[in-house]
């Protein structure tokens, strides 16, 4: 840890590790598996942390990110790959905003739609 976040006492979460291991834990293993489809999905995609929240990036553009809350979880994508997919999101009964799909422990998300996420969100963003 950094001495400067020791000393404010703020918890800064520099990995995807340490993201995950900080996350509800009943969320912990979707949070994995989430990290990993995601990987496959973008193989030449780096893991960033930006605004605390772990993402894929490639170049300077973030192309896709998730995150933990008490409740759920989300999966952060280019509108434009919500938007493909917004029949079969509905169609899985799973909630959408315009940049994101959430889902819980109750109605994880397939892997199948975690994969044409990431790729139709690479392909918005031009790469």
């Amino acid at each position: 840890m950094h001495p400067i976040w020791h000393t404010v006492g703020m918890t800064k979460k520099d990995s995807h590790d340490a993201y995950i291991a900080a996350a509800p834990e009943q969320f912990r293993p979707f949070l994995s598996r989430l990290r990993a489809q995601l990987s496959r999905a973008l193989p030449d995609a780096a893991e960033v942390m930006k605004y605390d929240m772990p993402g894929f990036q490639i170049e300077d553009t973030i192309i896709v990110g998730y995150a933990a809350f008490s409740k759920q979880c989300g999966l952060y994508v280019d509108p434009g790959a919500i938007a493909d997919h917004a029949h079969e999101i509905a169609s899985l009964k799973l909630k959408a905003t315009k940049t994101g799909v959430t889902f819980s422990v109750s109605k994880p998300i397939p892997a199948e739609l975690v994969e044409k996420l990431a790729i139709s969100s690479r392909i918005k963003k031009g790469f």
